[in-house]
């Protein structure tokens, strides 16, 4: 997939680039007029035939990803793609009617001719000539838009729908069902407008949430403001966003103070204030005063293009049940081609019937052959799904994510930044063993100061208004889920955990009723004092009572997860395991396990993915990484504010909020029923029309008429995914 984010209007298709491959490039042609599996068919053999090893044609986003040899020209590719009737464009016309007006005229003009061929053959006798004639313009008509697609086909030796329908019309023509043979390539030319209409609604969708920027920035030179594309706007230039205006870079404010709505990339509701040295997102709307910003990042890295770079990635990304069924289209289409074959040879030959009878049969089993609802079924449902939840703020790479968040019965949760806001404070502190608060200060301050861990952070903010001496720790090493060791002034100390304190055997009584007492509060501790080593014993020195702050939707959100259908929720924490348990008390989780270390996490959630199967851990898409990616869903919280939260996870909640999770798994599951609704009345549909083929109760527009009916239910069952509900009830 195009891995290059282009912005609408800067960049014209073709679009080529280098790929690693030697003397292999990649080259992105934009086009109108794929509306289907048949044209990604044709295209996919028409390009074999000039050399081409690998194409992607997005249906959705309307491209189709080229990978060839230099000798293969982009123009000869463009011959090739066109050769099968898709267009290849420079911009594609959002417009569905002036897109397709020819073809909405051409279905019109056919439906008028039938229509009144209907009449006279229902209220008077028309002769053969007259009925010849009507119902010949009818289908000449409406089949300007399948004949020659089917012509095109049949020379790529290719059985596809056109091809299908066309037999069929023409075999009726032969034993003179004029009207039948016109009211089939009517209706299947009506269906296949309304499959173009799904798709187009799909890929506004989609681009509703992928033009979140605008193309131009006001950059400062000066006492001036000039207009320049967001391409050739520089990291530190300073640009101008005026009250009403999207941000179209990411950057810090530098002047003004305003708010922002941050729906369009986060889908929070409430917008945010921003002041001087606040940051800002490119996508998102100044809702208030002038702000100038200092720009941080170049377009490509902002957090829209990472975000838009998915949207564009998900949509390749088949859904498990999608993959079923193209394999069972390539299966069952051949095969009801054979059956309709064997149905008009054989009966007339065994049985002496008539050959009439059993030929217009097989011509209605071509019809019941074409799988135009079950190949409709999966993937505009999935594309649905994730552009109404990317609308949300909840990003999903793909529809086999999609699929697996509908399956979910158990959610690992982290604790720190997931359930609480990870925003620790010391709350107490003590010495020991005749310390003193400066000296303890100062050890603590010369081990934490290069650690990134939240309660590391508290320590320092607790110390920074006293007046500590610095000083620097020698052979610092971090000892992984426990703390970290250094030389301070000749001294070995260590700053650590309970469990550190335990394996070094530096707890006194005294040390050990403190801290029960502490994680009886649901307080972290940090330990601070002299490791063993040589003669010296080791000892506590001092220790730090550490509390965070619950999320204020944490239990909510456990009880929703509760209420859709998630079975068992779980708490998965290095912190001990008082604190953790605590934690677990207030929001109501299954099952709190703590003390444990990142190995431990991932054996944790292996133990429940085997168990349960479907298993989605959620976390930070850093800390965590290994046991998101052990998971069946790796779930990143506030990945708006991270950007390896994006690359680790395979959903990304974009607000560093809990409830996102419940929505995402009960729109995974809308999406699932949905799916399996239409796979399932498609083939029950195509079951039905086959027995009633086979016993002499169907007829051709009757059958043209069901696959009709069941094409537009499957399509509007899928677009009602498009829009995100506010309560869901249980699955």
């Amino acid at each position: 997939m195009n891995n290059n984010m282009n912005i609408e209007g800067l960049s014209k298709s073709p679009e080529e680039r280098t790929d690693s491959k030697e003397n292999e490039v990649e080259t992105v042609f934009k086009i109108s007029g794929a509306d289907c599996s048949d044209e990604v068919n044709a295209i996919t053999k028409a390009l074999s035939e000039v050399g081409v090893k690998s194409v992607a044609v997005n249906l959705v986003a309307a491209t189709a990803t080229v990978h060839h040899s230099r000798e293969i020209s982009a123009q000869r590719i463009q011959a090739a793609i066109e050769s099968t009737g898709v267009k290849v464009v420079e911009e594609e016309n959002l417009n569905f009617l002036s897109t397709n007006k020819q073809r909405v005229l051409l279905i019109a003009a056919s439906g008028v001719l039938l229509a009144i061929g209907l009449a006279f053959e229902w209220t008077t006798k028309l002769s053969d000539a007259l009925s010849l004639t009507i119902f010949g313009a009818a289908t000449l008509v409406s089949g300007i838009l399948v004949f020659p697609r089917a012509y095109r086909a049949a020379k790529q030796r290719s059985l596809d729908m056109n091809v299908l329908m066309s037999i069929a019309v023409i075999g009726a023509f032969a034993i003179k069902e004029y009207s039948e043979a016109a009211t089939v390539v009517f209706l299947f030319s009506l269906a296949e407008l309304l499959e173009a209409f799904s798709i187009a609604r799909a890929r506004q969708a989609i681009r509703a949430v992928m033009k979140l920027t605008p193309q131009i920035a006001l950059v400062k030179k000066g006492d001036a403001l000039i207009t320049l594309p967001v391409l050739e706007v520089n990291i530190d230039d300073l640009i101008v966003v005026r009250p009403g205006d999207s941000f179209p870079l990411d950057g810090l404010v530098v002047e003004g103070t305003s708010f922002v709505n941050q729906a369009p990339l986060t889908g929070e509701s409430v917008p945010v204030d921003k002041k001087a040295g606040d940051q800002v997102f490119a996508g998102t709307v100044n809702e208030g005063g002038a702000l100038t910003v200092r720009v941080t990042k170049a377009f490509q890295d902002t957090k829209i293009s990472r975000v838009m770079k998915l949207i564009e990635e998900a949509q390749e990304q088949k859904a498990p049940s999608e993959r079923f069924v193209d394999r069972f289209a390539k299966i069952y289409t051949p095969a009801v081609f054979l059956l309709a074959i064997g149905i008009a040879a054989i009966p007339p030959l065994v049985t002496g019937q008539s050959f009439d009878i059993w030929f217009y049969r097989a011509l209605i089993l071509l019809v019941v052959a074409c799988p135009c609802a079950l190949v409709l079924a999966t993937p505009i449902s999935v594309v649905s799904g994730l552009a109404s939840l990317a609308k949300q703020g909840v990003l999903v790479k793909g529809g086999k994510y999609l699929e697996a968040l509908g399956k979910i019965r158990t959610v690992a949760l982290d604790k720190t930044g997931t359930l609480t806001e990870g925003k620790f404070k010391v709350q107490t502190f003590r010495a020991f063993n005749g310390s003193t608060e400066l000296e303890i200060l100062r050890v603590a301050v010369a081990l934490e100061k290069v650690s990134s861990h939240p309660l590391a952070k508290a320590v320092l903010a607790y110390a920074s208004p006293f007046q500590v001496t610095p000083a620097d720790a020698k052979e610092y090493a971090a000892i992984p889920g426990r703390g970290a060791q250094g030389w301070v002034d000749s001294c070995l100390y260590f700053a650590g955990n309970h469990k550190l304190a335990h394996e070094l055997g530096v707890c006194t009584p005294e040390t050990e009723a403190y801290l029960i007492e502490l994680e009886e509060k649901a307080l972290s501790v940090i330990i601070i004092g002299h490791k063993p080593h040589n003669e010296h014993k080791g000892n506590v020195l001092g220790i730090f009572g550490l509390g965070d702050t619950l999320k204020p939707n944490a239990r909510h959100a456990i009880s929703e997860l509760h209420r859709i259908g998630v079975t068992k929720v779980l708490v998965l924490s290095g912190d001990n395991q008082k604190t953790v348990d605590a934690i677990a008390e207030l929001t109501g989780v299954d099952e709190a396990k703590g003390d444990l270390l990142p190995e431990d996490k991932v054996a944790r959630v292996k133990q429940l993915t085997a168990e349960y199967e479907y298993v989605a851990m959620v976390g930070d898409g850093v800390n965590d990484a290994p046991a998101l990616a052990n998971a069946t869903i790796g779930i990143s919280m506030g990945a708006a504010g991270t950007d390896s939260a994006i690359e680790t996870s395979d959903v990304s909640l974009m607000q560093d909020d809990l409830s996102q999770l419940p929505k995402a798994i009960a729109q995974g599951r809308r999406v699932l029923s949905v799916i399996r609704f239409n796979i399932g009345f498609a083939l029950v549909t195509k079951a039905v029309f086959l027995i009633l083929t086979v016993i002499g109760f169907a007829n051709l527009w009757l059958a043209v008429a069901a696959d009709l009916g069941a094409t537009v239910l499957v399509t509007l069952n899928a677009l009602r995914l498009l829009t995100v509900k506010s309560e869901q009830s249980h699955p």
